[in-house]
């Protein structure tokens, strides 16, 4: 009886709090993030295609990695977004693809060993960082960072009975202080004139829009946002936020390209 009732009180919760920021769009909204995705194939300059979210493709694409570039996934796995960066790279460029849980740095290892050519494989390396602390073992070290940070995964917690039920207010807010301890430490660890793509899969402006507020708060005149041509997505105060009600039930997934200025 205890656990039905923590299962109810949870869906409730959630329901109530996201009612609360969606207002009258929330049924719609939740409904398109209970549709099953329908993933992509992946392919360029890849051996063999990987599927995942078409959002999750725009985003990785966004950060814009040219040639020669010294490249950062800070939160890499499972790897989609890894393979997507690594199919831009040109000689001379290097990816490092970053996962502290050994058990996704074994995924994330033999996706890039499934999908890569050999002579790519041999230009990345899979390291074991916590990125909250990156940049107390190396500043203005790359020219690019994708942070696809760890969030709140609303469409996962809504097809999960068991995450529903656990779901909190608490775990947004728990998530924000980390995604800014990482985008703060993705900030030190880019080269000045560098760029940082933040993004997320979370659908809540507290890991979105107002992660990115806080670093300008928190670091003004150090960054800036730089404009990205899509045809998805809806603008927010800073960045876009793909949505699946609203985009052929791709997303969510919310994005904000930054330069480092100084």
């Amino acid at each position: 009886m205890a656990k039905r009732k923590e299962k109810v009180e949870g869906a409730v919760l959630f329901d109530t709090y996201y009612s609360q920021i969606y207002q009258e769009r929330w049924d719609s909204l939740k409904q398109a993030l209970l549709v099953e995705k329908q993933p992509i194939a992946f392919t360029e300059n890849l051996v063999k295609p990987y599927y995942l979210d078409e959002a999750s493709v725009i985003a990785a694409t966004a950060l814009g990695v040219e040639r020669n570039e010294r490249v950062l996934d800070m939160c890499a796995a499972p790897g989609g977004k890894t393979l997507v960066l690594a199919s831009f790279l040109k000689e001379g460029g290097t990816l490092v693809s970053n996962d502290r849980s050994a058990d996704r740095r074994r995924r994330l290892k033999l996706v890039i060993a499934q999908h890569l050519k050999e002579d790519v494989q041999q230009r990345i390396t899979v390291t074991a960082h916590d990125a909250t602390r990156w940049s107390l073992h190396e500043t203005q070290a790359y020219d690019r960072i994708l942070l696809d940070a760890p969030c709140s995964s609303e469409r996962h917690v809504l097809c999960d009975p068991k995450a529903l039920s656990l779901w909190s207010a608490a775990r947004p807010k728990h998530l924000a202080i980390t995604q800014f301890a990482m985008l703060a430490s993705a900030l030190e660890a880019v080269k000045v004139g560098g760029h940082i793509l933040y993004s997320t899969c979370s659908i809540n402006p507290m890991e979105n829009e107002a992660v990115i507020e806080k670093l300008f708060s928190r670091r003004k005149g150090r960054v800036a946002c730089v404009p990205t041509e899509t045809t998805l997505g809806e603008q927010k105060s800073y960045g876009s936020l793909i949505m699946p009600d609203v985009d052929e039930g791709k997303g969510p997934l919310y994005f904000c390209h930054l330069r480092r200025l100084s």
